[in-house]
């Protein structure tokens, strides 16, 4: 009986040993475990950090490349001419009248034999500078209405936003021609005039995105944890408000150069001989008949410009191509 007891307690403890030995770890896994919660977490190679912004380019559609590419293009044209063309845009050729495209002009010569090609390549720092100085006076000061007006609130909100309904009422052409008037022809008097035109479109886009972002429960406690107006504004309420706010001024980049080229064809923009391509449409419209290059070659370069830039708002805007 007390054989039989004690084999039946050895049989009872039998299990509990050997779930006590599978829960105990042994000494090299206790280990390696050990040493792996005190290591420090592995940094990602930078192919790693490649690996991303690859995978993302490689996903762009054929005609985001293209727009880009036009865009590069076109900036180097503005940045670097003489990598483009070695002949001078302001000196005709005697003999070279209205030659044809060719070996020797790839897009002819004009009436005073000047190379089409390189008035058109040295033509693209005169159009997308003022371009660039349209969106940027558009930008800043739509971007200080709107933010003002959406923060404010109030009075201040319905004053502001009845001096931006006047103005988008009035053509923006329209607008701009009255501007240039005051203050004057010159590529950077009309790119001012475009820039005071594309205030209100800034202005109400940024006071819809400020009245949005103030509502938001972020806001809210950075005014709870005494966070001064001001202060809120501009590290919270101003860098949340600014996604769509590029997109428009992509899109924005687009319109000037098409509003300026339009100024530069009625003579409100740069003065002759300078190489801006309305102002080179303009002088071409005499010769359609004898001579299609010379308002074909800047007005399809316009052409693809926009294009390119409205194809880069709309990626940007995070809108399905």
């Amino acid at each position: 009986m007390n054989a039989l007891t004690h084999n039946e307690g050895l049989a009872l403890r039998a299990p509990a040993a050997d779930s006590l030995q599978d829960a105990v770890p042994p000494v090299g896994v206790a280990a390696t475990a050990a040493a792996a919660a005190v290591a420090p977490p592995r940094t990602r190679s930078w192919a790693h950090g490649l690996g991303l912004p690859l995978q993302r380019a490689r996903q762009m559609p054929l005609a985001l490349w293209l727009a880009w590419g036009v865009l590069a293009v076109v900036l180097l044209w503005a940045v670097v001419p003489g990598w483009f063309s070695s002949h001078d845009p302001l000196v005709g050729l005697a003999g070279q009248q209205l030659r044809e495209p060719g070996a020797g002009h790839w897009l002819g010569t004009d009436a005073l034999g000047r190379d089409v090609w390189a008035r058109v390549v040295h033509g693209a720092v005169h159009s997308l500078s003022g371009a660039l100085v349209a969106v940027g006076v558009g930008l800043v000061a739509g971007t200080a209405l709107g933010l003002l007006a959406g923060a404010v609130g109030g009075r201040t909100d319905e004053a502001l936003m009845r001096v931006v309904d006047v103005l988008l009422a009035v053509p923006s052409l329209l607008l701009s021609l009255t501007i240039i008037i005051v203050l004057g022809f010159g590529t950077v008097n009309a790119a001012i005039a475009v820039g005071v035109a594309s205030v209100a479109s800034f202005a109400r886009l940024v006071r819809s995105e400020v009245v949005r972002v103030r509502r938001t429960e972020y806001v809210e406690a950075a005014f709870g944890s005494g966070g001064r107006f001001g202060a809120v504004l501009w590290r919270h309420v101003l860098p949340n408000s600014l996604t769509s706010v590029v997109a428009l001024a992509a899109l924005q980049f687009g319109t000037a150069i098409l509003a300026i080229a339009t100024l530069g064809f009625l003579g409100y923009g740069a003065p002759p001989p300078t190489p801006e391509w309305g102002l080179l449409i303009a002088e071409g419209r005499n010769y359609l008949s004898t001579a299609w290059w010379l308002t074909s070659a800047p007005g399809l370069v316009v052409v693809a410009v926009v294009l390119a830039v409205n194809r880069i708002s709309v990626s940007l805007s995070g809108a399905r191509p």
